[in-house]
């Protein structure tokens, strides 16, 4: 997190209040459109510092905000159960509505889950009356904290949070300063709790580190050790203090899981703490030759810290001792690393920067434009909260391709101008400055509705719990009754017309069925589905997507229609088998959960699962493979009725059967999930799904 002072004046309570009572009255009249514009409004306001200021210790506000957000919930809701039930609702008709609902939705959620909830954690911190500063850099903190939570799952063992505090004015030998301290700064390892005061700025560190845990006890500790620094507080609540937070959490690869093994580590080396030149660094990969640098340069590390981690800050600081030019001595010093890395570094030398490089393909960095304030995450989830926007590094970058050594990037990001493309100085690994345009800056295409765990204790459960719903909003617009019977109505966009002709007419002859894993078994119930509708009509083949890209092409594909299943659209051997059967004339059809993902924009038409948007963490898959089940066998109805076979009779009872399943799965899983809760059987819960 890297901020600053925000430039935008304070919303007013009765602003927001008039926004949302306008959102009501628009729902009171079914104008779906207009609630969430106006509710969408609402949320940008209160995002940033500006937002944060107008909710400050006003429970007022906060109750008013509820009471509207009840009431709005409950009129969206309604809105979508009636469309749902909807006899008559129509393909493209429903699409825009069920957009519209879920834009709704994002805002209301955010606005409760986000602002809301938010505001409340940084009244915790920063406690009653606390100044504008103060709640500025405790409201950066409390982002560092929610992006940890939400990146968690990636790896609990151990976590970290570092905050920088720059011109804040206090001096160490301050009488106050000297009460607080104690012995603080005398803490080799840099463990939880230790402080380091330099000239341009005061250095704070939280860590935790536990081998068995839960998702979230790390961020409860840290939180609480934040909260409970008095000396922090001083420093923040200082009119001109500013702040860079650096926050980090993992599964330990190099070293054991202890405190001063934890992410960040810092500069020092013992027999000397380099002042001038201190910095902090947290790594997601390995340093591969961390060891061989160590003896190379001479490191003195005390004997407990071995994580490959803190020869990054201590190079870099040795090489500022000849070479003044941080991000230049950083780039250099990241160029020795070999191994795949992400990696982020804040110095006391520039406290309004922060360093990050990235170099292969393991990892990622995604650097969100939000206001006045630059948000850095191994994901866009970490971002998610308070932007959509983001530019996405590329370790695999080449700034010259006959250069080996040019491979992978490194970014300076400035303070002065926090949150704009014009604050992120791009250079490649040798050193070429590298041009950064708008066109670079990416959307995502999710919000933290998409992946809030809510009160599950781990993803497996909730996606579980979730699967009726993902199956519901699945089939939900695409089948419609004609005539007394039930048909599956896919639109242009799912299926187009030229497919449905082309398949009428013979000319397409095969159509192949692939995935990969989960997605993989989920087309061959597809396949299965389609052949039984149409016999020998068609060739209908399920394979592996490595498959057919292996042995299954053919020069001309033109008589071919392939269906790629594919949870995240991101799937490598999908996607390029896509490219190569395109290239040789087939047609291609998608089912996918994410819109936006590159399986989306290669195929013909797509089918989205539940409503494009519904992530899946956990790495066993369940709602995302029954939603994909439910888009196989409407596909399966709609391409047989293009063909002209079965019956309209079969494929109605196909469908009556469809539409019934949600409902068995609830059934099913309740009763299951509850006795799987309260023993904690995660063994069992996998064999249920």
């Amino acid at each position: 997190m890297l901020s600053r002072p925000t430039r935008r004046a304070t919303p007013t309570a009765k602003e927001i209040l008039a926004l949302l009572d306008a959102a009501l009255e628009a729902g009171m009249k079914s104008d779906i459109d207009q609630l969430a514009l106006a509710v969408t409004t609402a949320d940008k306001l209160l995002r940033g510092d500006a937002g944060q200021f107008c909710m400050a210790d006003n429970h007022q506000l906060v109750a008013a905000m509820t009471s509207r957000i009840d009431q709005l919930d409950a009129i969206v809701d309604a809105y979508e159960l009636t469309l749902e039930k909807s006899a008559s609702l129509q393909t493209e008709t429903s699409e825009h509505a069920l957009q519209e609902i879920i834009r709704a939705k994002d805002a209301i959620w955010e606005l409760r889950n986000d602002r809301i909830r938010t505001a409340r954690l940084v009244d915790a911190l920063a406690g009653q009356g606390a100044s504008s500063s103060a709640r500025s850099g405790y409201f950066s903190i409390q982002q560092a904290f929610s992006g940890l939570d939400r990146l968690e799952v990636r790896g609990r063992d151990s976590a970290g949070i570092h905050v920088l505090v720059s011109n804040h004015g206090l001096k160490p030998t301050d009488k106050n300063v000297k009460a607080l301290l104690a012995n603080r700064s005398e803490d080799a390892l840099f463990m939880s709790g230790s402080v380091r005061m330099t000239e341009n700025a005061w250095s704070f560190v939280y860590k935790a580190a536990a081998e068995i845990g839960e998702l979230g006890d790390n961020t409860r500790v840290m939180r609480n050790a934040v909260m409970a620094d008095d000396l922090l507080r001083l420093c923040l609540s200082q009119t001109n203090s500013r702040v860079a937070v650096l926050a980090h959490t993992r599964w330990a690869s190099v070293g054991i899981i202890s405190e001063p093994n934890a992410h960040p580590v810092n500069s020092e080396e013992l027999e000397g703490k380099h002042d001038d030149a201190y910095l902090v660094a947290a790594l997601n990969g390995d340093v591969d030759n961390h060891a061989d640098l160590r003896v190379q340069y001479g490191l003195r590390v005390a004997g407990p810290i071995t994580t490959d981690a803190k020869v990054i800050p201590a190079l870099v600081s040795r090489r500022l001792s000849t070479n003044s030019d941080l991000l230049d001595a950083f780039r250099q010093t990241v160029a020795e690393f070999e191994g795949s890395v992400a990696i982020a570094a804040a110095s006391a030398t520039a406290p309004d920067k922060l360093l990050l490089a990235l170099h292969g393909s393991g990892q990622g960095l995604c650097i969100g434009l939000a206001e006045d304030r630059f948000i850095v995450a191994s994901e866009p989830y970490g971002v998610v909260e308070e932007t959509l926007n983001y530019v996405r590094m590329d370790g695999e970058a080449l700034a010259d391709v006959d250069n080996p050594s040019s491979r992978g990037q490194v970014v300076a990001l400035s303070g002065e101008n926090a949150g704009e493309l014009s604050g992120i100085e791009l250079v490649s690994y040798d050193g070429r400055r590298l041009a950064l345009s708008q066109d670079k800056v990416l959307t995502a295409e999710i919000t933290t509705r998409d992946i809030n765990r809510g009160e599950h204790k781990h993803f497996l459960a909730k996606e579980i719990a979730e699967a009726p719903q993902s199956f519901r909003k699945t089939i939900r617009g695409r089948i419609v009754e004609v005539n007394g019977l039930l048909t599956s109505d896919l639109g242009e966009k799912v299926l187009p017309k030229s497919v449905c002709d082309r398949l009428a007419t013979g000319e397409i002859k095969k159509v192949r069925v692939i995935g990969q894993g989960t997605a993989a078994v989920a087309g061959q119930a597809l396949a299965r589905l389609l052949s039984e509708l149409v016999g020998i009509e068609l060739s209908v083949e399920a394979l592996l997507a490595s498959e057919l890209s292996g042995f299954g092409l053919a020069l001309d594909m033109s008589d071919t229609l392939v269906v790629a299943v594919s949870q995240s659209g991101t799937t490598t051997d999908t996607n390029r088998t896509v490219d190569l059967a395109r290239a040789r004339g087939a047609s291609v059809l998608a089912i996918v959960n994410r819109r936006g993902s590159e399986l989306s924009a290669k195929a013909d038409g797509v089918m989205y699962t539940s409503d494009g948007r519904d992530v899946e963490m956990s790495v066993a898959s369940t709602k995302a493979f029954y939603a994909q089940v439910a888009a196989g066998a409407l596909y399966a109805c709609a391409l047989s009725k293009a063909v002209g076979k079965a019956s309209d009779r079969v494929r109605h009872e196909l469908l009556v059967g469809l539409r019934k399943i949600p409902d068995a799965l609830v059934h099913k899983f309740r009763r299951r999930l509850n006795s799987l809760h309260r023993h904690g059987d995660i063994g069992q819960l996998l064999a249920t799904a």
